[in-house]
């Protein structure tokens, strides 16, 4: 069934950036999985629609959005509201205070919660406006960084792993720089056409979806790092910016060469890079230059530090290193929706001056602040050894886990990694491990520290594992083992899509207090099995966090697995737990920040944005609740 596509007038500048450098993890592993994947019927893009809506045959039927990308690594994020039909009039939308040129008009009233309209204010310009803006655009930039083909917006609109609506951009920019950035923001308020900011475009939850009327901002050509040797940038991706008529992007590229400056400071353990940098690129080049450092956080293939930041990432080190909300990210430059960039603090280890301002920026999804640079905390590579456990049930793999961190042998799990029996058969029927792992649920875990205190904690592992009902323990034999092990982990999705051709894959994660989530997993597994889901389950156990990769393979298992999505994220949030562990919000989860966090924080967050963007320029549609949220997703099949 394909769904008519919605006309979409959206201007979007996309300049896409070419890796010529392929990731530097998984590329041994994808090989044999590569021949299946091309087997998958392709995904046509932007024709999703609105739940129950028809589509749209004027573009005034959507609110004007301007979304701002940036290889820099900022997540943009899209507003999809549907407005008013005025046909002939300006797609704009009025609210008080918010009239007069430039972006700080009514910001001082915009702070007063008890008198702020609870939906987000902005004024946006007309179609003309749109117009203007792009022109400015290719005047401002080369040719070659500034794009409005529509196979170019279309490819940036929306992600091939995301459900949630979305069209293309009306334009996508390539920026290089924070000067470029700001000269994006400021013809932006100018025209009042809203940015999005897009970098690795590895996001789940819609967070660079295009609409009508925006701005695309494509910051991956922002990838050099100013702290390391030049290798780190040949390797990394430039940004870019694409614009949607109102809507910013900016992409990822890589490009052989960036600039090198003196700041980096091993014996500090730090290092300043751009927003468009690979995490990976980051950690394969200090390995390279033999220096015994890395960054610890491990979100999807692909991320890049941008995106990163504006997620609040984390990923299977985080049992061990914590998350982005941590203190990894010492600093941030920011360009902010007025046009003044901003550092939010310097590069000592620790501050008591004045408001945490980096944290202001972590998991705000671009919709504050577009980043272009950060300083992150390196920490001591520590040898690690893998191992294999299996149990009877999830229930006694996570009881399991919980009774080994509350030891004294529990600092040195970095990892511990839960895959149910349904991804264990999926691994071993996608082709990508040389022999097939014992079809059961499984505990990897990552075991750090000396040969000796490794020694001494395997032995406890093994005897708590062994309580537990554990029928099978192993350690990885050698160093490619080992890799190819956390590999089979990291290409969940590929591999869950590899045993099952011909269908899609919708990944959701909530997280639960580690107590609940044996409970969670039960529930859910039974309830996936009622409505006659296929899917597997993985998940970063030692912190309650859980991912599921639900298939379908047409309109009506769709419809199952939307629903199956919302029921699981009201029985986390009825447990204590969160809508999303690592994944954010992006459009796809804005309807639960209520439920879970109440009305009184989510006010908060809106005070703050319209603070700070009393214009709504950035990523708008995006994090907020919206009054009319909607449960159904629509797809091309």
């Amino acid at each position: 069934m394909t769904m008519r596509p919605r006309m979409s007038t959206s201007l979007s500048w996309v300049c896409r950036l070419s890796s010529t450098r392929p990731l530097p993890v998984g590329a041994k592993l994808l090989r044999p999985l590569r021949p299946r994947l091309e087997l998958l019927p392709p995904r046509p893009y932007s024709t999703s629609t609105w739940a129950g809506s028809q589509p749209l045959k004027h573009a005034s039927q959507l609110r004007k959005v301007a979304i701002v990308s940036f290889a820099l690594g900022a997540v943009g994020c899209y507003g999809l509201q549907r407005g008013t039909d005025t046909r002939d009039a300006p797609l704009t939308h009025r609210v008080s205070s918010v009239h007069a040129a430039g972006g700080a008009a009514g910001s001082s009233s915009l702070l007063n919660a008890s008198n702020a309209p609870s939906e987000l204010p902005f004024t946006y310009g007309t179609p003309e406006d749109v117009t203007k803006a792009i022109e400015e655009l290719r005047q401002a930039f080369p040719e070659s960084r500034v794009s409005t083909d529509p196979s170019v917006l279309q490819l940036h609109g929306s992600s091939e792993n995301s459900y949630h609506p979305s069209s293309p951009h009306s334009v996508v920019v390539q920026a290089s720089s924070t000067e470029d950035v700001v000269k994006i923001v400021n013809i932006s308020r100018k025209y009042r056409v809203p940015i999005i900011p897009y970098s690795g475009a590895t996001s789940l939850e819609g967070h660079f979806s295009g609409v009508s009327m925006i701005v695309f901002v494509h910051l991956l050509r922002l990838s050099h790092s100013s702290s390391m040797p030049r290798a780190v940038y040949a390797s990394t991706c430039r940004p870019w910016i694409k614009y949607s008529r109102s809507t910013v992007h900016i992409l990822r590229q890589s490009f052989p060469e960036f600039p090198f400056s003196q700041r980096h400071s091993e014996a500090d353990g730090d290092l300043t890079c751009q927003a468009g940098a690979r995490w990976e690129d980051i950690n394969s080049t200090l390995k390279e230059k033999g220096i015994p450092l890395f960054f610890p956080l491990d979100p999807g293939p692909g991320a890049t530090i941008g995106g990163m930041v504006g997620t609040g990432c984390s990923g299977t080190n985080a049992v061990r290193y914590g998350t982005a909300k941590g203190e990894w990210f010492l600093s941030l430059t920011v360009v902010l929706p007025s046009g003044k960039v901003i550092k939010t603090r310097r590069r000592a280890r620790k501050s008591a001056a004045g408001f945490d301002t980096t944290k202001l920026f972590i998991g705000a999804e671009g919709t504050l602040g577009i980043i272009t640079e950060a300083t992150l905390r390196l920490t001591p590579q520590v040898p690690t050894k893998v191992a294999m456990a299996q149990f009877p049930n999830v229930g006694t793999a996570v009881s399991a886990v919980n009774d080994i961190l509350k030891t004294p042998y529990g600092h040195h799990i970095q990892c511990a990694e839960l895959l149910d029996d349904n991804m264990m058969s999926a691994i071993n029927a996608a082709g990508l491990v040389e022999r097939p792992y014992p079809v059961q649920d499984t505990l990897f875990f990552k075991i750090q520290g000396s040969p000796e205190s490794i020694m001494e904690a395997s032995k406890a592992i093994q005897e708590i594992a062994s309580k537990h009902g554990s029928s099978h323990f192993e350690f990885a034999s050698t160093d490619e083992e080992a890799q190819e092990i956390w590999q089979n982990r990291k290409y969940a999705l590929m591999s869950t899509l590899g045993a099952h051709l011909g269908t899609k894959c919708w990944t959701t994660d909530v997280c639960v207090p580690t107590s609940k989530l044996p409970q969670l997993v039960y529930e859910t597994k039974a309830d996936l099995a009622k409505a006659d889901l296929k899917y597997t389950i993985v998940g970063h156990v030692g912190d309650g966090n859980f991912h599921a990769l639900i298939l379908f393979s047409n309109e009506k298992e769709l419809e199952a697995v939307s629903a199956a999505v919302h029921r699981l994220i009201h029985r986390a949030i009825a447990m204590e737990g969160t809508c999303s562990g690592e994944h954010g919000v992006g459009i796809g989860k804005t309807e639960y920040l209520v439920e879970e966090l109440g009305e009184g924080t989510v006010e908060l967050m809106k005070t703050i944005k319209r603070a700070v963007d009393p214009l709504n320029l950035f990523n708008p549609g995006k994090l907020y609740p919206q009054n009319e949220p909607s449960h159904r997703r629509h797809v091309d099949l």
